[in-house]
């Protein structure tokens, strides 16, 4: 019963948040979370305690009782996301409408060893924490792959074999006293954009110092048996072509990265569509959405030539309509704001959208971070 009521809890918030500023009533509440009036009367009653809750005013009368209507009260609580790329970091803290309060940004080495770089992340995650208006849930950090998702412990990141095995969810957990969520770059970018209803089944190709993909297929985050779907990058398309700091040779990301080091982004995006048409073609999905500094500088070209490449394979395979490309909405901060998600998704009923496994149960809202 407990977990019943944490979870119908948790969909009303769902409601509250999905609301905005014009808030949803008891009654509205009540039918679309299929709850009975009494139940959502005593969930909002402690929602209203916890200080999650306030009015919204009421609307106008059509006949009977204006109805009194209520809306989230977002610095009620916070989350902080941070992306870690292998030369930069971005953070951020979020609200739980999903604004963005503060940011902040600084150089990273990751050859500088993951000592260093949690130095520096727990430096500026602590001076956002310390400067939160309200109490901060946890941390969501993603920072790019391979790593096992349920235990935080990073495997060899791409170029900087050192790093394999570091318990990075656990060492950042013990220098922020905060519950810490690690995933990969490019699923926490997939999960915000899920959540923010950009489509049932879509991948996301995250191009910048590396190059990644975050997949969701039927409304959920696939993240594989292993934790290790959407090593997008690495998936070989020249035999015997140059070889790639993952340890092979004529991967897509290899070829990718040396085409736009020679300035070629045509051709960059030329190889990032041949790799776009693979996956559309195995999944059968209808959208891709392209992200990264890489993709940023020059939206354009590539949503343009990826575009091209898988047209032009969605004509060769006979089907009726093409998977859809565009630039993913969020910009430079897409990562970091998916990172907060993993934190706040679980508390808005969507855990299973996120799967977010964490050091310790995030703290009750309402109160502040342990």
């Amino acid at each position: 019963m407990r977990a019943l009521r944490g979870h119908n809890a948790a969909v009303v918030l769902d409601l509250l948040r999905s609301a905005g500023d014009d808030g949803v009533s008891r009654l509205e509440l009540a039918d679309r979370a299929g709850l009975t009036p009494q139940a959502v009367s005593k969930i909002v009653a402690r929602l209203r305690d916890e200080g999650l809750v306030a009015d919204a005013g009421r609307r106008a009368s059509t006949g009977g009782k204006p109805a009194a209507v209520l809306r989230l009260v977002p610095d009620a609580g916070y989350a902080v996301g941070l992306h870690l790329d292998r030369d930069a970091l971005v953070v951020v803290l979020v609200d739980l409408a999903g604004g963005v309060a503060a940011e902040r940004r600084a150089a990273l080495d990751f050859g500088a060893g993951a000592d260093a770089v949690v130095d520096v992340a727990a430096r500026e995650v602590g001076a956002l924490v310390a400067a939160a208006p309200g109490g901060v849930l946890g941390v969501g950090a993603a920072l790019p792959g391979p790593l096992d998702h349920g235990t935080g412990v990073l495997h060899r990141v791409t170029g900087f074999p050192s790093w394999d095995g570091y318990p990075l969810r656990d060492a950042l957990a013990a220098r922020l006293d905060l519950p810490v969520v690690v995933d990969k770059d490019t699923n926490a970018a997939a999960l915000g954009l899920a959540l923010a209803g950009v489509a049932e089944s879509f991948a996301y190709l995250h191009l910048g110092t590396g190059l990644g993909a975050g997949l969701v297929l039927g409304g959920g985050l696939h993240r594989g048996a292993r934790t290790g779907a959407g090593e997008f990058g690495h998936q070989v398309v020249q035999l015997d072509g140059p070889p790639c700091a993952c340890g092979d040779r004529g991967c897509l990301e290899a070829l990718c990265l040396a085409a736009v080091a020679r300035g070629d982004l045509d051709e960059a995006a030329r190889v990032l569509g041949t790799g776009a048409g693979n996956l559309v073609s195995l999944l059968d999905i209808d959208l891709v959405l392209l992200g990264g500094r890489v993709v940023g500088g020059a939206v354009e070209v590539f949503v343009r030539g990826v575009g091209a490449v898988v047209a032009a394979r969605a004509r060769r395979e006979g089907a009726r309509v093409a998977a859809g490309v565009a630039v993913a909405p969020g910009g430079e901060r897409v990562v970091a704001e998916g990172a907060a998600q993993l934190v706040l998704a679980p508390v808005f009923g969507r855990a299973a959208l996120a799967g977010a496994p964490q050091t310790r149960p995030f703290p009750k809202l309402g109160g502040s971070a342990p």
